[in-house]
Formats: C-alpha cells, structure tokens, sequence
C-alpha cells in the first residue's frame, strides 16, 4: 500500500471516528511519510492533548513545526516530550530531544 492510500484509508478512519487518537496518530504518520507536515499537525495536537502521557506525538509534533520553521511553537513541544521521556525512561528519545533542545 503507497503511503498516499494509507493517509487516505486513515483519513476516511478518522473520518467516522474523530475521536480516536489512535486513527489520528496513525493519520498523521501516514501525512508525514508524504512529506506533509502541516497537514499532520492537528492531528498530533490532538493526540497530544488527549493523553497527556503520550510522548511520540509531541516528538513528531516538535518535529514537524521545526521542519515548518515555527521555533518558538516548537521549543515546548520538545520541553515536555524530554520531561516525558525522562519521567518514562527512554534513553534514546531523551539524547534525541536534549540534542533539539539544545539548539535553541
């Protein structure tokens, strides 16, 4: 399955269910293996607001509005994914955050 059909099979999910943030997240992984990040970033907004103990989609959200070039809407992103990543132990993701971080 091409990455266009599966944004567009997650899309028609999410459509019928837009309260899943599962159907959302995956929407929005799908959107960013087309390169379309601003189209993905409500819907890791979402996710990220709807479990505040959900690390990735803040990741993949910094990630997106730094690729956009929005800085500023992305520093606490960051900030709260390394607090995640720290709180829950994942060694990687913090090195990978602390090095975004620190270009600011």
């Amino acid at each position: 399955m091409t990455s266009l059909a599966r944004s567009q099979q997650f899309a028609g999910l999410v459509a019928r269910q837009p309260d899943n943030e599962l159907f959302r997240f995956s929407l929005a992984q799908a959107l960013l293996s087309e390169n379309r990040q601003a189209d993905a970033i409500e819907h890791l907004q979402f996710c990220a607001h709807k479990k505040s103990d959900w690390m990735m989609p803040r990741i993949l959200l910094a990630k997106s509005l730094l690729h956009l070039s929005r800085r500023e809407e992305a520093r606490p992103w960051l900030e709260d994914a390394l607090r995640l990543a720290i709180e829950q132990a994942h060694e990687d993701p913090e090195a990978e955050l602390r090095a975004l971080l620190s270009g600011f």
